[in-house]
């Protein structure tokens, strides 16, 4: 008990701190957003990378294809060695679609990837490359479905506010119990990493994007270097919004249900390699900032209840009430994210336990850093050999 004396308190500080000061991480959007019609609407390419995506696309590409965008809008579809079919699919799938639609989409398989770059960035540079010169580039994914006039809403946006990157997180789903009890929390960490209202504040360091939907001017994405930049990204919409902030750009992220990932995670397994694929890249792979990591998802998450559950049976106010205090404050951040994942608040409280199942994950992505199969994405590492 002496121990959770000691830490419980702490951990109540640490609550306090990031629910008044931190950002706002828990809101669930940037704030409020002016938007504006544009004198001249500007011409948007959509880029899509897209490794063994056929399965996927007839939930995703035709709502792409169908928006009734005001300017010119184009989609390249980068086919990025697909073994599935993808690039037939797609076709296939646009030739279906009245009003001429097919015009709109361009299918191009990627070129070989040079040593040193992520998969997805290669076929992102060649898409970007086929793409002209549009006075925006939409970068998305190929399990992402818009809803009608969200290419206008992005571009009002960028326009109203003289954005350089307008991202929006897509609403991942929650079919399955597993889906339901890992999802939100995800959002919820990568909120906590990156409060979207400090993404969206020119003086903040804080700086990044959600992949699934990011509009960018392609003026500033040139003048930052091009996507050579990030070339060995294996996270590339945190590594694209750090680029852009950092060449002066002006950024916005959101949480958008008019963008949603149709993407299924029926087993507990393949959430776990969604995360455990990049974690320990997050943390540079640094075995320091790995343990910090752990240590203080232990303490602000595992402490609180473990001293509000054994002060209490032991009689013991000085553990029990900051641990019950912590405890409170923490599901009430979280709660926000259940209701937008239109999930009840009654799961809020069971936070530290999805916590500890991140902080495995975590740990488990160092482990396969470290035995040589880190990165590896649809059965081919992520990275060139030159990138380690």
């Amino acid at each position: 008990m002496l121990i959770l004396d000691v830490l419980a308190p702490a951990a109540l500080a640490g609550w306090i701190y990031l629910a008044a000061g931190h950002g706002g991480f828990w809101r669930t959007g940037g704030g409020p957003v002016d938007t504006a019609e544009p004198r001249a609407w500007p011409d948007v390419v959509a880029v899509v990378p897209a490794r063994d995506e056929a399965s996927v696309l007839p939930e995703t590409l035709p709502a792409l294809l169908a928006q009734d965008y005001p300017g010119r809008f184009e989609v390249v579809l980068v086919d990025d060695g697909s073994t599935d079919g993808t690039a037939g699919t797609a076709r296939r799938l646009a030739d279906g679609m009245p009003d001429g639609a097919a015009a709109g989409l361009r299918v191009l398989p990627a070129g070989e990837r040079p040593d040193g770059w992520a998969g997805k960035v290669w076929a992102m540079r060649e898409g970007v490359a086929a793409a002209g010169e549009p006075e925006f580039v939409l970068f998305t994914d190929a399990d992402i479905a818009y809803a009608p006039g969200t290419v206008e809403r992005l571009v009002r946006a960028a326009a109203g506010a003289d954005l350089d990157l307008v991202s929006r997180m897509a609403t991942l789903g929650t079919r399955t119990p597993w889906e339901r009890a890992l999802v939100p929390a995800f959002v919820y960490f990568f909120a906590l990493l990156y409060p979207f209202r400090r993404v969206g504040r020119p003086g903040a360091r804080t700086a990044a994007a959600a992949g699934g939907c990011m509009l960018v001017r392609r003026a500033v994405l040139v003048r930052a270097g091009g996507l050579a930049a990030i070339r060995g990204a294996l996270i590339d919409d945190v590594a694209l919004g750090r680029l852009i902030k950092r060449a002066g750009g002006r950024c916005r992220l959101d949480l958008d249900r008019d963008v949603v990932s149709r993407r299924r995670y029926p087993r507990p397994a393949d959430l776990w390699d969604m995360v455990a694929r990049s974690a320990y890249d997050q943390l540079r792979y640094s075995p320091a900032l790995l343990a910090g990591t752990v240590l203080g998802l232990v303490l602000l998450f595992a402490v609180p209840p473990a001293a509000a559950v054994a002060g209490t049976v032991a009689g013991a106010p000085a553990a029990a009430v900051p641990g019950l205090a912590a405890w409170t404050i923490m599901a009430g951040t979280f709660a926000p994210m259940l209701r937008h994942h239109r999930l009840s608040p009654l799961r809020a409280p069971t936070l530290p336990l999805v916590a500890l199942v991140y902080a495995a994950m975590t740990l488990d992505s160092a482990r396969r850093y470290h035995t040589g199969r880190g990165g590896v994405w649809k059965g081919r590492a992520a990275v060139g050999r030159a990138a380690r």
